[in-house]
């Protein structure tokens, strides 16, 4: 949350005159927590996320423990839910009404949440669901390359496998907006985020980092790891309100020439693995980049992606590596071990008991654990039969200068 408000100011998407007209605009519009409430904090709170991202990156946003941590907060999500769910499907039902189902329930208890809490919210609800705003929908198109990248999946051919049998391909895609240039496709026999994550790292590794990735709500792409992921190459996010296509109408557009043009083509008897077929694909979108296109006066997209080089921001390989790894928690237990996928792995003594978080590479190959200093430690599988049969410091106790 504290990236995605500072982002536009980091990527330098923002058209403020100035820092201190950014903080105060992101302040009076306020900022969507995870419960989807909106939250207005003070320009200075909001410039000393800009501070600490500048001088610690992205672990500088990671917030500190509360000091009530553990204590239950007013109208909580679960509450709200029930709020929600009471008033509308029983709409007739009153503020007071409400609240006293609440308290028989047992989800209020007595003195936490007063009736007077329980009505505002349900008047803001009410509120909410009378404005009803039209959306304004205008053909756009960014000026410049890599400010924006759309990236979607489409389902594909059926493939024959070699038991006869025929499996389906998703194609994963990303387009340049301003250039329609495909930066970075792929087909998978799954749809799903890891897939996405090694077409991003492809597409990045070669033509440079966006501005913005534009999204759908589907669950490869709204998770907490692709967000994680947009921070640390220093992208923001931009979902898409759902039910409205029009808002990644060129990759839909491209996803229909694919079909019409590539897919239409296919004889699938022809293909006997998900290698050939991959070739078959490079090969057509190789074609389309180097087509001129009505839209671009004339250019291909290739030709309109490469005049502006200057704008491809290129990051090192180290920074790559390390930014394309999936990042989860784990309790260290007493024995120095984490469990992973139901995998045992042995972690350094010094992480003991400690919650650490780790990262990890999509196929286990490469695990680590970010230690105090944010550098990335590795970790090994667990050997029980090797542990046994390591020397081990003993304890020495001392007294009146003998040891014992």
């Amino acid at each position: 949350m504290r990236y995605g408000a500072i982002s536009p100011l980091i990527t330098g998407t923002d058209d403020s005159l100035s820092h201190a007209e950014f903080f105060r605009s992101v302040s009076s519009n306020g900022i969507k927590d995870a419960s989807g409430k909106t939250r207005h904090y003070h320009p200075d709170t909001i410039e000393s996320w800009y501070l600490n991202y500048k001088n610690h990156g992205f672990d500088g946003l990671i917030p500190k423990g509360r000091a009530d941590e553990g204590k239950s907060r007013k109208l909580d999500t679960d509450l709200q839910q029930r709020i929600r769910y009471l008033k509308s499907h029983y709409p007739r039902l009153s503020a007071a009404a409400i609240f006293r189902q609440l308290s028989d329930d047992g989800d209020i208890c007595h003195g936490d949440v007063s009736e007077s809490t329980v009505t505002r919210f349900i008047a803001k609800l009410q509120q909410e669901e009378k404005s009803a705003p039209v959306n304004d929908m205008r053909r756009y198109e960014r000026p410049h390359i890599n400010e924006v990248w759309c990236g979607d999946s489409s389902v594909g051919p059926r493939l024959f496998l070699p038991d006869g049998s025929r499996q389906k391909v998703y194609i994963i895609a990303l387009i340049d907006d301003a250039s329609r240039f495909i930066v970075g496709i792929d087909v998978f026999f799954n749809d799903n985020f890891v897939n996405l994550m090694s077409v991003l790292k492809s597409a990045v590794s070669k033509y440079g980092v966006p501005s913005v990735l534009n999204f759908d709500n589907g669950s490869p792409y709204r998770n907490q790891q692709m967000e994680l992921l947009a921070a640390r190459i220093g992208s923001s996010i931009n979902y898409c309100q759902p039910y409205t296509p029009t808002s990644k109408a060129k990759i839909e557009r491209w996803f229909r020439t694919m079909k019409d043009q590539w897919m239409a083509s296919l004889n699938m008897r022809d293909f006997h693995s998900i290698d050939e077929l991959r070739g078959s694909l490079f090969a057509f979108v190789q074609l389309y980049n180097q087509r001129v296109h009505s839209s671009l006066n004339g250019s291909s997209p290739s030709d309109r992606f490469f005049s502006e080089s200057d704008r491809i921001r290129r990051l090192s390989d180290e920074t790559i590596q390390k930014s394309f790894l999936l990042e989860i928690e784990r309790r260290v237990s007493a024995d120095c071990v984490i469990t992973i996928d139901q995998v045992e792995y042995e972690v350094d003594p010094a992480f003991a008991r400690q919650r650490v978080r780790l990262r990890y590479s999509s196929d286990m190959s490469k695990i680590f654990v970010i230690d105090p200093s944010g550098e990335l430690v590795p970790i090994r599988l667990l050997n029980k039969h090797e542990n046994a049969v390591i020397k081990r410091n003993k304890l020495h106790l001392s007294e009146g200068g003998e040891s014992l």
